[in-house]
């Protein structure tokens, strides 16, 4: 018994044959694709070799030596040491940091406020849906450029100066009579407990501060200090052990329908060891204070100590989060509202509170439509940083592409360190949020 073999349509049983390339279906998306990598590799060489030549007629060439020359100009807000004598490589690292520093605080606020604003638009409550109606409507449709430089205007002009929080000797000849009525105060006072003072120049914070620090070392030109590493350790530590805590937890529950308090032990797995750790680091706060004579009469012209945090990195940071946060809470709001509303009319059935079923039931569904799209706001708040050149706020656009560039005439070599790095963070951004997607997506059984 002979079994007759079908041969796929376009297949030719003598052999192989260039027309089949373009007519048979099998070779035909294989050959469409080289031909286009060919044209692309062939659009990207031209594009190479033209730059080069009009390089070359200007008397160019593409070179990244600038990065160890001599940058001479200074960075107000650095993470890590920089002086104007050090190179233009250096000051690339600080505008880095600068950059990820903002979209790290600002895609954390925004998450926040969107979040709310999301789950309140859909409150029963008029007054309440219809404000964040217009918290969400000012910002999407108002630029944001315009938001950084209002928010900027407002937080440096209406901030008293760094002299309005001086005692001076009038105020101690005050304090000593006995008629407290006639005492005479600062006319600025520092808030959150004496600990931030804000003023039109920036707002000083509380430094905090170790008698008994674990020391640090230096990589590669970065400042490493273990004490910093220690608290790390000891806080992801405490998180995964009460993780683990919670999953014993939760293995008992299923197995006999009781759930233990857990939220004092939750309490002290997370706050416990890095408390004693601080404890036993001699950690204190260093709050800012003008220097002062025998009598409390202060001298000078400006805050001692503490930490200065520029208007433009608020102004900045702020309005990102506002900003951004007005589209997240639309994603959030079409993320719930696609949850089925049997859903919710089930909970209530079983007696669950209006707030216990959204945290517990209707939004972690929702997480599953929310994220693909929050992906891409975490990215466009990443790039608008760069908006930050507008109030002197020195990240990567203003360093590279601003100071540096002007200064080496290295326009190409700038834009591309630029581009590069920003489509690096981009990646990461995109790879770590899409590895959580995997995670809370619907598992098929």
């Amino acid at each position: 018994m002979t079994l007759a073999t079908s041969t796929p349509p376009g297949a030719d049983r003598d052999g192989f044959r260039l027309s089949m390339l373009i007519y048979d279906t099998r070779f035909r998306a294989i050959t469409i694709q080289v031909v286009v990598l060919v044209l692309v590799l062939l659009l990207v060489g031209w594009l190479v070799d033209n730059t080069i030549q009009n390089l070359n007629a200007k008397g160019k060439d593409i070179n990244f030596s600038f990065l160890w020359v001599r940058a001479g100009y200074d960075i107000e807000q650095q993470l890590i040491p920089y002086t104007n004598d050090s190179t233009h490589g250096r000051a690339v690292i600080i505008g880095l940091l600068n950059t990820l520093l903002v979209a790290i605080v600002g895609c954390f606020f925004a998450t926040i406020i969107g979040v709310i604003a999301g789950v309140l638009r859909l409150s029963n409550n008029w007054l309440v849906s219809r404000l964040m109606t217009v918290y969400v409507e000012a910002f999407r449709n108002i630029p944001l450029l315009l938001w950084i430089v209002v928010i900027f205007v407002v937080t440096s002009e209406t901030q008293p100066a760094p002299n309005e929080f001086k005692v001076t000797q009038a105020m101690v000849d005050s304090w000593q009579d006995d008629d407290p009525a006639n005492d005479l105060e600062p006319t600025a006072s520092k808030i959150l407990f004496g600990t931030v003072a804000v003023t039109n120049r920036g707002s000083y914070m509380a430094t905090p501060m170790l008698d008994r620090p674990l020391g640090s070392t230096e990589i590669g030109g970065v400042p490493v200090n273990f004490s910093v590493l220690a608290a790390l350790a000891v806080v992801i530590g405490s998180i995964l052990v009460n993780r683990a805590m919670l999953r014993r937890v939760k293995a008992q529950q299923e197995a006999t329908g009781e759930r233990p308090t857990t939220w004092w032990k939750s309490l002290l797995i997370l706050f416990g060891p890095i408390a004693l750790l601080l404890l036993a680091m001699g950690f204190h706060l260093q709050l800012p204070a003008f220097a002062s004579d025998e009598n409390g009469v202060s001298k000078g012209f400006n805050f001692q100590g503490g930490i200065l945090v520029q208007h433009s990195f608020t102004a900045l940071t702020l309005a990102l989060a506002l900003y951004t946060g007005a589209f997240i809470a639309e994603i959030v709001r079409a993320g719930i509202l696609a949850i089925s509303r049997g859903q919710t009319e089930a909970s209530f059935a079983l007696g669950i509170r209006p707030g216990r079923t959204m945290s517990l039931i209707i939004l972690p569904q929702a997480l599953r439509v929310i994220i693909p799209p929050l992906i891409s706001q975490y990215l466009n708040l990443t790039k608008n940083t760069s908006l930050g050149i507008a109030v002197s706020y020195l990240d990567l656009r203003g360093t590279l592409g601003g100071i540096t560039l002007n200064q080496t005439g290295r326009e190409l070599e700038c834009m591309l360190l630029m581009m590069l790095t920003y489509l690096i963070i981009s990646l990461i951004i995109s790879g770590l949020m899409n590895i959580y997607n995997n995670a809370v997506k619907l598992k098929e059984r």
